[in-house]
């Protein structure tokens, strides 16, 4: 079997998938109902005091204040000393022999009113330290409140997070007093305890109709590999009898498929160490015979790949491609080039193969079940219609996601990232 590597590809473009966080590139500026409820609270608390500040200070300005007119003035003195360390006009004044009154009293008013606007000053500047303190104070008490009051938002997102990663066995049961908060994580219990029953209903179902509807095809199975095995048969009956057969494995290949797709939906719980390389080798192996058959070549370089699964699912996710990747080929010179490795500390299973030309827009229509692009590639002859379906489950059950595009000339180019 010839081997060549892996053309070098871009990495796939990455899907949107709810049970994956969004990390913000700047977490400390997100703005969350905390954030918020914090600005809100020291907001208030900021404008509340600044009004405050305003009318204290407005009160004190006319408190202090008398007017234009000083308090009091000198009608007579005599030999009269003056010093002053705040007011240097006084000293300037001297005594009444050198200085005239009414200048001498204009410089007592002018000191006195420079006392006063100093004294507000020193009131406005230590107002608004004892502000910006008390704001900080009541920011930090703000945010430490709001999360306290949030506190039954966190188990209610955190639970449902758990929900989004298929575990419906999760419940809140938020104790405390009974106001909205607690009404809503009620509600939310309840809603769940349906979502858990319905789901296990549906699967219940699933699994008793595929159980129920594998016993009388095997019944038809066997009568009909009875009555083919008559070498007395007229041609006409065998020919009948092949085309039940065929139809019959059809349905078993359905009824598996549903069943196998039913389980994949599911989180994977027993987790086991499982080399995708050793997987796409095995579905490689057990593809082979059909696709010498077809005259399709089978190439690429399988390097370890270890992930945390279920190696029956995993299996099948490699099996279901390589098989699609063979089946719908060119008729000559078709090749299948299967390729694993660890990009970007995730495993990756690459299939890519030739084949007829699929649109671009034609590509999300090929994971949904039953759906059929056209004869020629989904034709009923060749598969059930699950295939893509079961590897998109079975790889979000694994946390990881497919990519598919067009390949250039024909075919498609199908990539499953899964963690390591």
């Amino acid at each position: 079997m010839a081997t060549t590597p892996a053309p070098p590809q871009a990495p796939p473009k990455p899907t949107w998938d709810p049970r994956r966080q969004q990390q913000p590139v700047f977490p400390w500026l997100r703005p969350t109902i905390r954030i918020r409820l914090t600005l809100l609270y020291g907001g208030m608390f900021l404008i509340a005091g600044i009004l405050l500040l305003s009318i204290i200070y407005l009160l004190a300005a006319q408190a202090i204040s008398t007017g234009n007119q000083p308090l009091f003035k000198i009608v007579k003195f005599d030999n009269l000393q003056v010093s002053s360390d705040n007011c240097p006009a006084i000293n300037m004044a001297g005594t009444a022999n050198t200085v005239p009154l009414q200048e001498f009293n204009n410089a007592i008013a002018q000191c006195v009113d420079h006392q006063r606007q100093a004294a507000l000053d020193n009131l406005l500047s230590r107002s608004l330290l004892a502000l910006l303190g008390l704001a900080v104070i009541a920011f930090a008490f703000g945010y430490a409140m709001a999360g306290r009051v949030l506190s039954p938002l966190g188990r209610i997102t955190r639970t449902a997070r758990a929900v989004a990663g298929s575990d419906l066995s999760r419940r809140i049961e938020l104790d405390g007093p009974d106001d909205e908060l607690k009404e809503l994580a009620d509600t939310f219990d309840d809603m769940l305890e349906r979502l858990q029953r319905a789901f296990t209903a549906q699967q219940r179902f699933v699994g008793n109709a595929s159980h129920e509807l594998r016993t009388p095809l095997a019944i038809n199975r066997t009568l009909l590999e009875v009555h083919l095995s008559d070498p007395g048969a007229p041609v006409e009956l065998q020919q009948l009898g092949k085309t039940l057969l065929a139809t019959n494995e059809r349905s078993e290949q359905l009824v598996e498929g549903l069943l196998l797709l039913a389980r994949s939906d599911n989180q994977i719980v027993e987790r086991k160490p499982v080399d995708l390389a050793e997987v796409a080798s095995q579905a490689v192996d057990q593809v082979h015979a059909e696709a010498e058959a077809k005259g399709v070549t089978i190439r690429g370089v399988r390097k370890p790949a270890v992930v945390q699964g279920n190696g029956v699912l995993l299996e099948r996710i490699a099996l279901n491609l390589v098989q699609n990747a063979v089946r719908y080929n060119v008729p000559e010179e078709g090749w299948v080039e299967v390729n694993t490795e660890i990009q970007h500390g995730q495993a990756v299973l690459y299939v890519a193969n030739t084949g007829p030309v699929v649109p671009a827009y034609e590509i999300d229509n090929l994971f949904e079940p039953f759906r059929r692009l056209r004869t020629e590639r989904t034709g009923s002859d060749k598969g059930v219609g699950l295939g893509l379906s079961i590897v998109r489950s079975v790889a979000r059950a694994h946390g990881g996601h497919i990519a598919a595009q067009p390949r250039e000339g024909g075919g498609l180019v199908m990539r499953v990232t899964l963690p390591v």
